[in-house]
């Protein structure tokens, strides 16, 4: 019966330090290391489907760009080169944007990636648990009677079994974070498309606000899930009973902040 709640106990905590680096290889991807076949298949859609879309709306908005310039002129009767010479400059950097916009939504991924591969190294660090946090309590349930360790033995299995479902909500999460990535930059030309006219430029603006509020939600991740890893390892092992509910707490609670981490991410960014 130790032997099981020996089991319990280590899925509960020493596998923590698996789950650390797991996360941390998950959100630490970028979107053409993730899965190279989805990502061949996002960026056709972005370059045979969506690109003529987004020229379509860029044509319009040079239009529109270009009838101001002319009644800001006063109808060509005031006519100044210079501000044509703005317009041809101002169209060539986003014609340029827009032919470049999917290049530049995978640059903010390989920006995150940089930064959670170094908070990566942080949090294994910190948040490293061991077998020896939790033997004296072991040692102490060779002193418990037969239907005292069934009760531990069932309660720790019980919150090893919620441990497991938060393992497959972190999973649900991980996964969705990066499937909402490749929906965001199959389209990454049609916001930035608009950036060039100033009462459009904010569908442009906000979309790339988006897409680092998507690369920071993955530092937010690493970070909730060293904080839990960390609290796991400072709980006081000598009440067992307390010590579970504690471990069990703790999970609840990051089970929360994982599911308000993109939501955090888009706050701190002003994205919506």
């Amino acid at each position: 019966m130790i032997d099981i709640i020996k089991d319990n106990l280590s899925a509960m905590l020493v596998d923590i330090n698996d789950k650390v680096s797991t996360v941390a290889g998950e959100v630490g991807k970028t979107p053409s290391s993730w899965n190279s076949e989805v990502f061949t298949f996002i960026k056709s859609i972005n370059t045979n489907v969506v690109l003529p879309i987004a020229a379509i709306i860029l044509t319009a908005i040079l239009c529109i760009e270009l009838i101001q310039v002319v009644m800001r002129k006063n109808s060509m009767q005031d006519t100044d080169t210079f501000e044509f010479f703005k317009y041809i400059i101002k169209m060539w950097i986003a014609v340029w944007l827009v032919s470049h916009a999917f290049d530049f939504s995978m640059a903010v991924f390989d920006v995150a990636q940089s930064m959670i591969g170094k908070a990566a190294g942080v949090v294994g660090t910190s948040a490293n648990i061991t077998p020896g946090n939790f033997d004296a309590m072991v040692d102490a349930l060779k002193t418990k009677e037969l239907g005292t360790l069934i009760g531990i033995a069932l309660e720790t299995g019980l919150v090893k079994f919620s441990l497991t479902i938060l393992s497959i909500l972190i999973t649900v999460i991980l996964y969705g974070r990066m499937i909402e990535i490749y929906i965001y930059c199959s389209v990454a030309a049609i916001p930035f498309s608009t950036m060039g006219n100033k009462e459009w430029s904010s569908i442009g603006t906000n979309y790339i606000k988006s897409l680092f509020a998507l690369g920071l939600q993955g530092l937010f991740i690493l970070i909730f899930f060293g904080i839990y890893a960390v609290l796991v390892k400072t709980v006081n092992f000598t009440d067992i009973h307390t010590s579970i509910l504690q471990v069990l707490a703790y999970g609840l609670i990051l089970g929360v902040m994982m599911m308000k981490s993109g939501s955090i991410a888009k706050a701190i960014l002003n994205s919506h």
